[in-house]
C-alpha cells in the first residue's frame, strides 16, 4: 500500500468518524436535503413505442420471472429465498443469520460470516434487481400487481435502511448499483399513474437518492481497491445524477461522476479491450456499467467522450472475441455474476445480454458471432443513440498487453478446438483482488465442452478453506512447485507476490499449426529457486494438442501437474493414459490424454480432505469433477510432455 494511499484511508477514518453523527435511524423524522429542488422531474423516458417489437419469448421468459418473485420464491447467486414477495432485507439465506439492521454501518466488520452472515447474499437482494425485473413486467403487460409489488418493496427498503444505518451502507459499490437499478424502475414505470407519488413527490425517494450520491462522493474506492468497484461507484453516481437532477449539487455530481468514470475506465481497461482485472466475469461487468453510464449521459444532453465510446467499443469486440464456438467465455480469476441491469429472465446468458445490448449500440464487426441481446438490449437501443468507433476487421486471436492468447482449430478441420493460454500480469493494482495464482494455465473445450477447465470461483466470504483452493495454482492447469502457489496469498482478495510471466512465442492465425511458449517467475522466491516454462502446439488438421512444462532449477523440487476436468466428461486412468468420453446431445464423444510418464497420476473426485476434484458452475454452486494429478520430481532436464487427441 503506497504512502498516498495510506494517507487517504486515514482521512476516510477521520471522515467516517465525523459522519457517525449523521446516521438515521429507522422510524426518525429526517428532513430533505436543503439543497433538493422543489420541482422534481423525470425526463429520460422511453419512446412511446419502445415496448412494440420485444422478442417475444424474451417477454414471456420475463414475465414468468416477475410471476416467480411475486410467488416468493428467487434464486439468488445459487440459492433459493422464499421470501422475494417481502423480502428481510438483511437475512442472508445460505447460514439464515440477520446481518445488523441498526448499528452505524461503520462499526459493522461486513466480512465477519459471524457479524453478517455471508454478505454476498445479504448484499445481492438489495442491489434490487428483482424490482427492475417486476417494473420491466409492468412495462410490458400494464399489470398493476407487478408495478404494485415493486413500489410496496422499494417503500420498504427505504425505510428499513435510513442514512448510515445497518449493513447495506458499507459497501460503496453496492450503493451504486442500487441507484442504477432506482433509475431504471423509475424509468420502466414512467405510464404508471401513481409513479410520481413513488419517486417525485415521495420525501422517502427524495432523501435516499441524495443520501446514496452524498455516500458515493465521500467515499470513493482508492488505491489499491479502484478496480471494478470504483467504476460501479462512478457509473451508478453519473446515472443518478442524470436521471435524478433534482439537488443543486446534481451538476457538480455528474460532472465529478463523469470525470472520475472516464478516468477509471482507461485506467482499468488494457488497449486492446480486455478489463485489467483479468477475470473475465469482471469484463463483462465493467462493459456493462460503463455503456449505461455512457447512454444515460446521451440521453440527458450529458455525453461522454468520444475516447471513452471508442473504448466501449474495443471493450465489447474483445469479449465477443474471446467467446468459444458455443458463446461462452473463458473463466479466468474471479467471478461472481454480478450486474448493472437486469430485466430479462434469468436463464438468458448474461454475455449474450451485454455484449447484445452493446451491439445495439455500437454495430458489430464482420466477424463477431450474433447474440440474442434479450430485453436489455431492446431498452438499450430504443433509449440510446448509435455511436460509430473504429473496430477491428480481423477477430483478435492474441491479446498481448492481457496475456491472452487463444489456439483454434480451423472449420474445415472439424468441430471447434478453443485452448485460452494465460500468459499475461498477475493481476490488477498491488493486492490483484480478483486474481487467481494461474499463470501458464489453459483451458480447453471441444465443441463448447469443457475437455480442461478451470474451476472457476464458488465463493468470495465464509468458506476459507473453499476460496483458497478455488483460486490456488493447485485448482489450475498448470504445474505447483515445492508444494505453494505461486503467487503469496495475504488474505482473500490479496496477493503479496505477483508472478511475472513472459510470452517467448506466439504464431496463432488460420494456419493448420499455431503455437504459444510463456515462463513465470513466481517460484523464485522459494530457497531453492526456480522457472516454469510452458510450450502449447494446437496441430488442427491432426487434432492434437502438445502442452510441454519445462523448468529452471538447479536441484530437483517436488512439482504437481493438475489436469481438471469438466464436469460432463468420464475418464478411465491408465498408467500414464486416460480416456475420455463426454455426450453431446445423444452422440457419444471421445478423447485420449497421453500424461507424462516421469510423474505418478492418480484421479481426484469430490474430495474434501484436501480439497480435491471440483468445479463451479456459477457463483455459489460446486459439483463434483475429476482431476488428474501427476506428483513427483522435477529440475532443468526435466521435459514433462501431455498430448491431448481430440476428435
Amino acid at each position: 500500500m503506497s504512502a498516498t494511499e495510506v494517507v487517504h484511508r486515514t482521512l476516510d477514518a477521520g471522515r467516517r468518524r465525523a459522519w457517525a453523527r449523521r446516521q438515521v435511524q429507522p422510524g426518525d423524522v429526517a428532513s430533505l436535503p436543503r439543497d433538493t429542488l422543489a420541482e422534481r422531474t423525470f425526463t429520460s423516458t422511453l419512446p412511446a413505442s419502445a415496448s412494440k417489437g420485444v422478442d417475444p419469448d424474451a417477454a414471456a421468459a420475463l414475465i414468468r420471472a416477475a410471476d416467480t418473485i411475486l410467488s416468493g420464491t428467487w434464486t439468488v447467486l445459487g440459492a433459493m429465498r422464499t421470501d422475494s414477495a417481502d423480502p428481510d432485507w438483511f437475512l442472508d439465506p445460505v447460514t439464515g443469520r440477520r446481518a445488523p439492521d441498526r448499528r452505524l454501518a461503520f462499526r459493522i466488520h461486513h466480512r465477519d460470516e459471524a457479524e453478517t452472515g455471508n454478505i454476498k447474499q445479504v448484499w445481492e437482494m438489495s442491489r434490487h434487481h428483482h424490482l427492475t425485473v417486476l417494473a420491466a413486467a409492468w412495462w410490458l403487460t400494464q399489470e398493476e400487481r407487478y408495478a404494485d409489488a415493486a413500489a410496496s418493496q422499494l417503500r420498504s427498503w427505504w425505510a428499513a435502511n435510513p442514512f448510515l444505518t445497518g449493513v447495506h451502507w458499507t459497501s460503496g459499490i453496492e450503493v451504486a448499483v442500487r441507484l442504477i437499478s432506482w433509475t431504471w424502475i423509475r424509468r420502466l414505470l414512467d405510464d404508471w399513474p401513481k409513479v410520481g407519488d413513488l419517486f417525485e413527490h415521495n420525501d422517502d425517494a427524495g432523501r435516499q437518492i441524495a443520501w446514496h450520491q452524498e455516500f458515493l462522493a465521500a467515499f470513493p474506492s482508492r488505491g489499491s481497491s479502484a478496480n471494478n468497484h470504483v467504476i460501479a461507484e462512478a457509473a451508478g453516481w453519473f446515472v443518478a445524477a442524470c436521471a435524478f437532477p433534482w439537488y443543486r449539487r446534481s451538476a457538480q455530481w455528474r460532472r465529478k461522476a463523469g470525470a472520475l468514470l472516464e478516468h477509471e475506465l482507461a485506467a482499468n481497461t488494457f488497449d486492446d479491450g480486455l478489463n485489467r482485472e483479468l477475470a473475465t466475469d469482471y469484463h463483462r461487468f465493467v462493459f456493462e456499467l460503463g455503456l449505461l453510464a455512457a447512454v444515460e449521459g446521451d440521453t440527458n444532453g450529458h455525453s461522454l467522450s468520444d475516447a471513452t465510446w471508442g473504448r466501449l467499443g474495443r471493450m465489447l469486440d474483445a469479449g465477443a472475441a474471446v467467446l468459444d464456438v458455443a458463446g461462452q467465455p473463458p473463466r479466468q480469476g474471479d467471478g461472481d455474476e454480478g450486474r448493472a441491469l437486469v430485466v430479462d429472465g434469468p436463464e438468458r446468458d448474461p454475455w449474450a445480454t451485454v455484449l447484445g445490448s452493446g451491439v445495439a449500440l455500437l454495430g458489430a464487426p464482420n466477424w463477431s458471432p450474433s447474440f440474442a441481446g434479450g430485453i436489455e438490449a431492446h431498452l438499450v437501443g430504443a433509449l440510446g443513440r448509435p455511436h460509430q468507433v473504429p473496430r477491428t476487421t480481423d477477430r483478435p486471436r492474441r491479446f498481448a498487453d492481457a496475456g491472452l492468447v487463444l489456439l483454434r482449430s480451423r472449420v474445415e478441420d472439424g468441430p471447434d478446438i478453443w485452448c485460452r493460454c494465460d500468459g499475461g500480469p498477475h493481476g490488477f493494482l498491488s493486492i490483484a483482488a480478483h486474481a487467481h495464482a494461474d499463470a501458464l494455465s489453459l483451458e480447453v473445450r471441444h465443441d463448447g465442452v469443457d475437455i480442461f477447465a478451470d474451476p472457476g470461483t464458488y465463493c468470495y466470504h465464509g468458506e476459507p478453506e473453499w476460496r483458497d483452493w478455488f483460486r490456488s495454482t493447485a485448482a489450475h492447469n498448470t504445474v505447483e512447485i515445492g508444494g505453494t502457489n505461486q503467487a503469496e496469498s495475504g488474505g482473500p482478495f490479496l496477493w503479496n507476490t505477483h508472478p511475472r510471466t513472459a510470452t517467448l512465442s506466439c504464431d496463432v492465425g488460420a494456419q493448420p499449426v499455431q503455437t504459444w511458449s510463456a515462463e513465470h517467475d513466481g517460484y523464485r522466491r522459494l530457497k531453492t529457486p526456480a522457472m516454469h516454462r510452458r510450450s502449447v502446439t494446437l496441430d488442427s488438421p491432426q487434432r492434437r494438442l502438445t502442452i510441454v512444462d519445462t523448468f529452471d532449477a538447479r536441484t530437483e523440487l517436488p512439482v504437481r501437474l493438475c489436469w481438471h476436468l469438466g464436469p460432463d466428461v468420464l475418464v478411465e486412468l491408465g498408467d500414464a493414459r486416460a480416456t475420455l468420453s463426454w455426450t453431446v446431445g445423444p452422440e457419444e464423444r471421445q478423447g485420449t490424454l497421453l500424461l507424462p510418464s516421469g510423474l505418478v497420476w492418480a484421479s481426484h473426485r469430490a474430495e474434501t480432505d484436501p480439497v480435491e476434484g471440483w468445479y463451479s458452475p456459477r457463483f455459489g454452486a460446486r459439483v463434483p469433477a475429476t482431476s488428474l494429478i501427476g506428483r513427483g520430481m522435477a529440475s532443468f532436464s526435466t521435459r514433462l510432455v501431455t498430448e491431448l487427441e481430440l476428435p
